[in-house]
């Protein structure tokens, strides 16, 4: 299954929302942005599952995000 990349606000709140994730039984790396996708703090999550689930799931535990980039 393709990654896909969920922009973070900060280093911090990445390391919160992996923990919060695997915790979930959700699989995810904390992985610098590209250059070309720059927005943010410059770490994103990379996921195997739909974002769009995962971004509900760090929205109900109040941790902020930028974008996602559809892998």
């Amino acid at each position: 299954m393709p990654k896909s990349l969920i922009a973070m606000t900060s280093i911090t709140y990445a390391m919160k929302a992996k923990r919060l994730l695997n915790e979930k039984g959700i699989y995810c790396e904390v992985v610098r942005t590209p250059k070309n996708l720059a927005t943010g703090c410059g770490y994103s999550l990379s996921v195997t599952k739909d974002p769009r689930e995962i971004i509900l799931v760090l929205e109900d535990n109040g941790i902020p995000h930028r974008s996602f980039m559809k892998g």
